[in-house]
């Protein structure tokens, strides 16, 4: 029974330090400039063996983030004040060597590029720079408010060593 116990709480500890990691491998970045509040964000160490695999196999590979600007509502659930969905994707062509990246912003075609470079690809899909998130006259000034960013890959494998999604945010205070 002990035997049992010890298994459960290394799992359990496994579990969370894997989540910890997989959050501190999400760098995001909120900024309000020129009346919108804009988000940067990295995924770093996510363009695995693993996802290389897959993109040199020919599947499509996407990798979907999901960003939220919510605020704090004390002793209540905290309210969403704006989302959007980025889907970016790489469709690689093996007979051309020629990889077809596409960017989705809440299913609309922002941009598609055709490109021979990995190094290309790999920011393509980990990166965001300066993504438009809400307008700020929807913000309360001097209140404080956070973006949340979970992300999922497709195929379905590990990401950072963890199964299914991550997540991260980042606090900020809107200052007019």
């Amino acid at each position: 029974m002990k035997c049992v116990r010890w298994a459960l709480a290394a799992v359990a500890v496994t579990a969370v330090a894997a989540a910890v990691g997989a959050a501190e491998g999400l760098r995001v970045t909120p900024l309000s400039r020129d009346g919108k509040v804009v988000v940067s964000f990295e995924l770093t160490d996510a363009y695995t063996q693993t996802i290389r695999d897959a993109i040199t196999s020919g599947l499509k590979t996407t990798f979907t983030y999901d960003l939220e600007l919510r605020t704090i509502v004390p002793a209540w659930v905290d309210r969403t004040i704006a989302t959007v969905a980025v889907t970016t994707a790489d469709q690689y062509d093996n007979l051309t060597r020629r990889h077809t990246l596409t960017r989705l912003v809440d299913g609309r075609v922002e941009d598609v590029l055709v490109t021979e470079d990995e190094n290309v690809v790999k920011t393509w899909l980990t990166t965001g720079a300066k993504l438009p998130l809400c307008q700020t006259s929807k913000l309360d000034p001097a209140r404080d408010y956070y973006v949340r960013i979970t992300v999922r890959t497709r195929p379905h494998g590990s990401l950072l060593g963890w199964a299914g999604s991550i997540s991260a945010s980042s606090k900020f205070t809107f200052v007019p």
